[in-house]
This record gives structure tokens, sequence and C-alpha cells, in this order.
């Protein structure tokens, strides 16, 4: 089972994601507009349009770190590093400006299949998913471990598994969720400053620990 991280990580890895979930962003925007323009079907498409696009991205960070593990330990802690620096901007950036919600009800000609498409190209064509992902899984993985290949693989579809059923209950309480998070802005700063100190945690623990 040297796949698994030690539950302490998991943990924490498990609280990150659901944090990364709730703040709100261009995948959440799609799926609430299109739940509110065409209905709960069109929403839960979308989640498994923005679900695969995901995927994709975890998958080709978890392929990109582990050849950098193989190549370097040294190279891996500068990536860490790394990470913990533009995680420290995220949680910046996020104090500063706030989370963007914009949900305009809109209808998509064409029928589930381009609203697939829809939700998995705007996950893709989002370069700050992969930037992300990148820098963050290394937080979790240690170089030295005995399979960081299989501990990246698992923690990308880790979130994968918790992001796409949470993200069908979005759906099917989008109502009220949009109607919560756009007449309260204390909620929205609230999200902002939970997301913010989580992961600035994140990047002051590895800038303190590493050597």
């Amino acid at each position: 089972m040297s796949f698994l991280p030690d539950a302490p990580t998991l943990i924490a890895y498990l609280a990150a994601c659901l944090v990364l979930f709730v703040t709100p962003g261009p995948d959440m925007s799609l799926t609430l507009a299109r739940t509110i323009g065409s209905g709960r079907r069109a929403g839960i498409v979308t989640v498994l349009g923005t679900s695969l696009g995901t995927l994709l991205h975890t998958l080709a960070a978890v392929l990109g770190i582990s050849a950098l593990i193989a190549a370097s330990a040294t190279a891996f802690t500068v990536l860490k590093v790394v990470g913990a620096l533009y995680l420290a901007w995220l949680a910046i950036d996020a104090l500063r400006h706030g989370s963007a919600l914009t949900v305009r009800p809109e209808t998509v000609r064409g029928g589930p299949w381009r609203t697939f498409c829809l939700g998995l190209g705007v996950n893709l064509t989002n370069p700050k998913v992969v930037l992300f992902f990148l820098t963050f899984l290394p937080q979790f993985v240690r170089a030295d471990a005995p399979n960081p290949t299989g501990q990246l693989a698992v923690l990308g579809l880790t979130f994968v598994g918790l992001a796409l059923p949470l993200g069908i209950l979005m759906v099917l309480a989008a109502a009220r969720i949009t109607g919560a998070l756009q007449a309260r802005p204390r909620l929205m700063r609230g999200i902002d400053w939970l997301f913010a100190g989580l992961f600035g945690t994140f990047a002051a623990r590895i800038l303190l620990t590493v050597r």
C-alpha cells in the first residue's frame, strides 16, 4: 500500500480539496449558470465535462512531477518551494480581490454533448488549473516516498472523486447556493479567508521545513 499517503496527510489534503471546491471560480460559475438556464440535466452534464478536464490536468501533473522526481530530488524540492510561493500568492490574491462568481442564466444549443464539451473546454483552457495542480499536489508527497508516483495519482484521483459528487449536489441545490453566495457578501468573504488561511499555512509549512 505504498501508494497511499499517511492518514494525517490524507486528511489535510481532503480538507484542502474541500476548500478549493467551495471557492467560486470559472467551473462553478459555468455549472450554476447552465443549471439555472437549462435545468439540472445540463448542470450535471457540465459537471461531468469539467470533471474530465480536471482529471486530464491532474494526470498531466502526475506524469510531469513523477518525471521530475525521477530526474532529481533536488529539482522536486525546488518545485515544492516554488509551489509554496505560488500558493502564498493565491492566498494573498484571494484576500485582495476576492472570489469570482458570475452567474448569468444561459442556454446552449446542440444538446448534452455540446454542453459536455463546453464544460470540458472551460476547464482545459484555464491555465490556472494546471498551474495549481503542478504546485498543489507536490505539497503532500515526499521525494523519498516509497512510491511517489502512486501517491500523486491517488491524490489526483481523490480530488476528482470528491469534486464530482459534490458538483452534482451543487447542481441539485443550484438556486439556493446561487442566492446564498450572491446575497451574502460576508459569506463570500469568509470563504476567501478560509482559502487564504489554509493555503497560506501550506505555503509557510513547506518554506519552513525545506533545508
